[in-house]
């Protein structure tokens, strides 16, 4: 026992005295808590969705009011163009369509039934469904409201005698991108990314760290190799084992589970030419602030929770708290997600996923401006 609570007071001092290890035990837990609490929700609010009302009636537009004011659906955009709200689909502006066709009102007020059409984006799968019962339950309620409503203008008319039962809204879905709802086609993608991400990140947060361990780094820094060129021999290897993981996770995809793909795969593979510089620079980034091998991969692991549960992979990101979705932006497991997804799933073009695009080469020039001057000085 005596040389347990010995061997154990010596783990304590050196936790203590060693400040990056302390605030991994200390700091880091809490952060990582007060993130991903208001990150990893099941909730699915503020659904973007946009409304092509054809009816334009006092019906109709109540029928707008109540999914506006459910606090499930953020109605944005409305108009009666399918082909704009189409392109809100294929950009991801909105994940639902609300169409009300012509003679909504008097459909219902004749017959006691009319059909409103609901498209889904399915390419976010669990949330596709979800979504679908959120509108159905509205759409159920505001037929019940419209009831009395109706029964009174059918006894008032002289068209067709009264009609026994409540009036109905005949909802019709379609999941667009994913019909069947498989999770599989929206989830592989996704879970590749992850892995590509892991992997290259765990192996270039170790390799500086391993450099200093070992001895090796100052012999490095006596030759006429510049620090750029340094971060660039270090980081080109592992940007070819990415981009091989990734062909590897395609082809499996592809082979065993039926993921569709239904874009350019070359659009595909540029845009993860310049995610692999980002991500692999935040590994090199966080193996020249480190000293250990094993302090690179507690800081890899805190940073890959963070990167994963903030990037649309097992929650919408539609759901999350504002300011997390605000912040998930300098996330760029986020947006190579959402690219990936929108090339394999929907076809998209470059237009398509400029943003995303955008954001990644921005993140990744100054990801990699920031791994070479944290490196300079620490061994300059």
């Amino acid at each position: 026992m005596r040389r347990i609570l010995f061997l154990a007071r010596a783990e304590v001092l050196h936790v203590v005295r060693d400040r990056a290890t302390l605030a991994q035990v200390l700091i880091v837990p809490v952060l990582q808590l007060l993130v991903l609490s208001n990150a990893a929700t099941f909730l699915v609010t503020n659904t973007p969705t946009y409304v092509v009302d054809f009816d334009r009636t006092s019906v109709s537009r109540g029928l707008v009011t109540r999914f506006r004011a459910s606090g499930h659906f953020l109605v944005d955009e409305q108009s009666a163009s399918p082909e704009l709200a189409n392109e809100a689909l294929l950009r991801g502006d909105a994940t639902m369509v609300l169409t009300i066709p012509h003679d909504f009102e008097a459909t219902l007020v004749r017959t006691g039934s009319a059909p409103i059409q609901l498209t889904v984006n399915a390419e976010k799968g669990s949330a596709a469904g979800i979504v679908q019962s959120y509108a159905t339950s509205i759409a159920a309620a505001y037929a019940s409201e419209l009831e009395s409503s109706v029964r009174g203008a059918r006894l008032g008319g002289s068209e067709a005698p009264p009609v026994r039962g409540i009036a109905k809204i005949d909802l019709r879905v379609r999941s667009w991108y994913n019909p069947a709802l498989n999770y599989k086609y929206y989830m592989v993608p996704g879970i590749l990314v992850a892995l590509v991400t892991l992997i290259g990140t765990l192996l270039t947060a170790q390799n500086i760290a391993r450099e200093k361990e070992l001895g090796t780094l100052e012999q490095l820094n006596v030759t006429p190799m510049t620090r750029g060129q340094f971060i660039a021999a270090k980081l080109l290897p592992f940007w070819a084992l990415g981009m091989l993981n990734l062909a590897i996770g395609l082809l499996v995809g592809a082979l065993v589970f039926g993921v569709p793909m239904r874009g350019s795969l070359l659009l595909l593979f540029g845009a993860a030419a310049v995610y692999l510089v980002a991500a692999l620079a935040i590994g090199l980034w966080i193996s020249s602030v480190v000293d250990t091998q094993q302090q690179a991969m507690f800081v890899t692991f805190f940073v890959m929770n963070v990167y994963l549960l903030m990037s649309g992979l097992f929650t919408p990101i539609d759901s999350m708290a504002p300011w997390v979705r605000t912040v998930s932006q300098l996330n760029p497991v986020r947006h190579f997600v959402t690219i990936s997804r929108a090339i394999l799933m929907k076809g998209a073009g470059p237009a398509d996923i400029a943003q995303p695009f955008l954001i990644l080469t921005i993140f990744g020039a100054v990801t990699l401006a920031l791994a070479i001057r944290q490196y300079s000085k620490r061994v300059a």
